[in-house]
């Protein structure tokens, strides 16, 4: 039997911390090899977790299977020691080797530090979670893996209370998961942390907050940083009590093996027994080879400081430490150490050969296509240094091949010859396999995609009423609420009045606060517990009250939400609902339409723009069958507007992505969504009593954009069309005017230049006066539509003003 330690309350075996040694010197060796490979060039960038090494076994020894990481670029040395990846997977990374079983974490994708279980099976299907340690895919900003930690572990609270979800499912065994989360000490200072810190004390979620403190952010060091120089100490006030809820704080040395076990082992049963949360503050931690391969650390350390680092290595002490306590012997430790360079050698060079294959190989075909039409074309003498160019390059990269060969058609471009044909069709078929190596799964591409939902129109009774909007809503959530107990909804005002347009009303009360809750004002971390609960199978509506005040949560979903399926190359998603209210209101505040800041920031994320409350519980249908993230913004001044009750509100859904004709017409197409869609009706009604014939379309969704190119059967009819919306000029109304005039080449059956109408480049103003004068009107639509008309026929529609 091994030798049993008890060391402050902690049994550790001899194997055990030999273990634990290996891993955390195997892991130092990857630090200063990837920093080599990416000095000789062999890579582009590279960050490290040296330093770190010691705190990370500790952790690591605390996580089970089912439980969850939300980490960062830091976390290597956890990441070995759990098993997520093996050493050759990590320097696969480093080299961006596309192949998913090279680099399972992003297929080369991300550059390396960068890690994440693959949650979904070929298919973009679930897979068991519970069965293995889970990794949320790693965000580059700083702070970005934070906002989804309150997700992930609200995901457990809602597992162990919520009784009517079966308790035989792929994501939770009685919500036992608990959440590590690590970031550095620099990264605190960033408002989603506090956010998150906040949230995680007042909600009671079993996670455990760990900083990693260098003393430093870059150059910054922590008195620039941090009240106090210390987050615990700055944190001091959420540490919990006997009579009052709140965080345990430990703080505990990085080099400090055994505390460092103790406080990761205390921390984690309190969590995964309790849902209490923690905070455990790790200080003194080293940072041997600075930040990143950008620069170097004695720029801006003292020499004291680096001394310092490196008496306090916490290898360094570790290995002194099992000496001290006749763990093992010099001769044991060096055997052990020389075994692990050994190892690392050995998988960074087998990761090499690889990724250099992968490529050899579209390289071999290059050469052979390229020197047969070099052989028979006139050109040859051209393409010969072409060709020398290429096969003399170092380890050349696909994009030298496809230069290359994209180079010589030019050449060759007024040849034709079956070589020719051939270099051609071998290049369309490379750029085809590398746009799914590079550019796949922006979107799902499951069979849960929003494009594989059949539509099924709403049905309604003879004798129907006809209710305010809002009133179509609430029966709406009413009914899905106790259909599915994966949904649950939470936010601002959402929880005991039923949000502040009254359209969760009562559900609260029906299904209890689990189910519908209220939240501070911490807009990230909404965004942050939906993505997490949505990684975990459950189907969150996370609502931000106004449209305007997206743009508090706007880092959190373009950096982790938008690209998530992108970055794992399908191997994670989180199906949220962010649902939200938007356009017309009253101020500067509270009536925006940004629509080009999502459509610039959000790809990856549906955007929906339901014109009433019908369409968008339909909507809300179609997303809750699928597994995509959408963005539902529903009309302020709808809610009270009138609409006939559906008789199948939870069968009842739409097929994203197609416009719908409100009014036909034959003179002039008017393009727009939402709010606008009254406004233009009303607009194109006035038109009509002039002689003019107005076809309005409401294009429904703005990412899918009308994916049956059914716009362009209208403008083939009218040949002329206006794109009009709220949002500032060169907005959405451009981003349609692309999709239809560019992408579906309307150009061709345009008679007059194609217009459009926005709102003025400030925010809306105040009063009724200020909206009208702010925002598009009846009037600028009618305006501008007569005024096209007028060019083409000024003696039936003369100047008006």
């Amino acid at each position: 039997m091994p030798d049993i330690k008890i060391l402050n309350d902690i049994r550790l075996s001899n194997e055990e911390i030999l273990k634990d040694y290996t891993t955390a010197y195997l892991s130092r060796e990857v630090s200063l090899t990837g920093r080599k490979e990416v000095f000789m060039g062999k890579a582009k960038f590279g960050i490290f977790g040296d330093g770190k090494e010691v705190a990370q076994v500790a952790m690591a020894k605390a996580f089970k299977q089912g439980d969850w990481r939300s980490g960062y670029y830091r976390d290597q040395t956890f990441i070995f020691a759990i098993g997520s990846i093996t050493v050759q997977e990590y320097f696969a990374q480093i080299y961006a080797h596309t192949d998913l079983n090279a680099d399972p974490s992003s297929g080369g994708r991300m550059m390396n530090g960068h890690f994440g279980t693959r949650l979904l099976d070929e298919q973009g299907l679930w897979k068991d979670q519970k069965s293995v340690k889970n990794t949320a895919s790693d965000v580059s900003s700083t702070g970005g893996q934070t906002a989804r930690t309150i997700g992930l572990g609200y995901a457990s609270k809602y597992y162990r209370h919520c009784h009517e979800l079966p308790k035989d499912n792929l994501f939770s065994e009685n919500g036992n998961e608990v959440v590590f989360h690590t970031i550095g000490n620099a990264s605190t200072s960033e408002g989603v942390f506090l956010e998150a810190i906040n949230a995680s004390a007042v909600m009671q979620l079993p996670i455990i907050h760990s900083v990693w403190d260098d003393g430093y952010g870059i150059s910054v060091p922590n008195k620039y940083q941090t009240a106090k120089e210390s987050i615990s100490e700055a944190l001091a006030g959420f540490q919990k009590t006997d009579s009052e809820a709140g965080l345990e704080i430990f703080k505990v040395k990085g080099w400090d093996y055994v505390e460092l076990c103790k406080a990761y082992a205390s921390a984690a049963e309190i969590a995964r027994s309790e849902h209490i949360p923690s905070l455990i503050h790790v200080d003194e931690i080293t940072q041997p080879q600075g930040h990143s391969t950008s620069g170097s650390h004695e720029r801006y350390k003292s020499e004291e400081r680096l001394n310092w680092e490196k008496e306090y290595d916490c290898i360094k002490i570790m290995r002194q430490w099992i000496l001290d306590q006749n763990i093992a012997t010099e001769e044991d430790l060096q055997q052990i150490e020389n075994t692990a360079k050994k190892e690392v050698k050995e998988a960074k060079n087998k990761a090499w050969k690889a990724y250099r294959n992968s490529i050899k190989v579209d390289y071999d075909e290059a050469i052979d296509v390229l020197n047969k039409l070099q052989a028979k074309s006139s050109s040859g003498a051209f393409i010969k240094p072409e060709i020398q160019k290429l096969s003399t390059k170092p380890n050349p990269l696909k994009t030298d091949i496809i230069k290359t060969c994209k180079s010589v058609l030019r050449l060759t471009r007024n040849e034709s010859s079956a070589e020719r044909n051939e270099l051609n069709k071998w290049l369309k078929t490379k750029l085809e396999k590398y746009t799914d190596e590079y550019s796949s799964h922006q979107y799902s591409e499951s069979n849960q995609s929003i494009s594989q939902i059949t539509p099924i129109a709403p049905a309604y009774d003879d004798n129907a009423d006809e209710v305010d909007g809002r009133e179509i809503i609430n029966a709406y959530f009413h009914q899905l609420f106790a259909n599915d107990p994966r949904v649950f909804a939470f936010g601002e005002d959402v929880g005991k009045i039923g949000d502040v347009n009254q359209g969760m009303a009562g559900l609260q009360d029906k299904f209890g606060e689990l189910r519908i809750h209220d939240t501070g004002i911490r807009e990230m971390t909404i965004i942050g517990e939906g993505t997490g609960a949505a990684m975990r199978g459950l189907k969150p509506i996370a609502e931000i009250q106004y449209l305007d005040y997206l743009v508090y949560a706007l880092n959190t979903l373009t950096d982790d939400v938008a690209c998530m399926q992108y970055r794992t190359k399908g191997g994670q998603k989180a199906p949220m609902i962010v649902r939200t209210r938007g356009h017309r209101l009253e101020g500067i505040w509270h009536s925006g339409s940004p629509m080009s800041m999502i459509l610039g920031s959000l790809r990856g994320i549906r955007l929906l723009v339901p014109r009433n409350f019908t369409q968008a519980a339909r909507m809300y249908n179609t997303l809750i069958a699928s597994d995509e993230p959408a963005v539902m913004v529903e009309c302020l001044n709808a809610y009270r507007q009138k609409e006939i009750m559906p008789s199948n509100l939870s069968e009842m859904n739409l097929e994203l992505g197609k416009p719908e004709i409100l009014k036909e017409g034959n003179d002039i197409t008017i393009v727009t969504y939402g709010a606008m869609c009254r406004i233009v009706l009303d607009a194109a009604n006035k038109l009509e009593q002039t002689g003019i014939s107005a076809e309005v379309i409401d294009v429904q969704t703005l990412l899918p954009f009308d994916v049956h190119h059914d716009i362009i059967k209208s403008i083939q009819k009218t040949n002329r069309v206006i794109f009009a919306d709220e949002d500032a000029p060169g907005g959405a109304s451009a981003y349609m005017m692309q999709k239809v005039v560019e992408e579906q080449d309307a150009y061709k059956y345009l008679d007059s230049a194609p217009a459009t109408i926005s709102a003025k480049e400030h925010r809306p103003a105040y009063s009724t006066d200020g909206d009208y004068f702010s925002k598009p009107n009846p009037e600028t639509i009618f305006d501008k539509a007569y005024e096209i008309i007028s060019e083409c026929y000024p003696d039936r529609f003369p100047e008006l003003y």
